[in-house]
């Protein structure tokens, strides 16, 4: 995926689950810059709307610093219903998000926009649905505890800890963690010369 056509790759973000997706479609970015935008949900904003929007916000903010790069950004929203849980930057919200999620079905939205050297835009959303079992004020205490919860939309990282408590999953896993494999492939691949 990361042979000689590919230009050079510009990652939005200061994920490092991001960094390690990439890595397992064998891409390497040439550099990592953080876009550092105003994340707040707009009045009225549904999910995917607010994801996506993130997303291009994101890699717009990028390539205006990367002329001529390819800049590659994305967003992670987790929403019940028409609701947008926050990222969990201390343990009140992550213990309130886990409680909100106990029990339920979720979806878990990640845009990923790739912006060219031309400054065309192509956008694609990963949209997967979780379900987890009902959470124990023991799980949860558990769950605070591991801690891989902070940062993190919706209060978990399926990838740590959280995993154990997912009854299902339907759609993308690398999704759920913020980057889909495969509809990042394939806007990589919709970019080449």
């Amino acid at each position: 995926m990361g042979g000689p056509g590919l230009m050079r790759l510009i990652l939005a973000s200061a994920s490092p689950r991001r960094l390690d997706l990439l890595a397992r479609l064998g891409i390497v970015p040439a550099a990592v810059d953080p876009a550092d935008i105003d994340e707040a949900v707009a009045k009225g904003e549904v999910p995917r709307a607010h994801a996506a929007r993130l997303a291009r916000e994101k890699a717009a903010a990028v390539a205006a610093r990367h002329p001529g790069a390819l800049v590659l950004g994305a967003d992670t929203v987790v929403a019940v219903g028409r609701r947008i849980l926050p990222k969990a930057e201390d343990e009140a919200t992550a213990r309130h998000c886990l409680g909100l999620l106990s029990g339920r079905r979720h979806r878990v939205l990640t845009a990923v926009a790739l912006i060219d050297a031309s400054g065309r835009v192509r956008e694609r959303l990963s949209e997967s649905v979780v379900t987890f079992q009902r959470l124990t004020p023991a799980d949860v205490n558990w769950l605070i505890g591991r801690g891989d919860w902070q940062g993190k939309a919706g209060g978990y990282a399926i990838q740590g800890a959280a995993e154990a408590f997912v009854r299902s999953l339907s759609g993308s896993f690398s999704g759920v963690v913020g980057l889909p494999l495969n509809d990042t492939r394939l806007l990589l691949a919709a970019s080449q010369p």
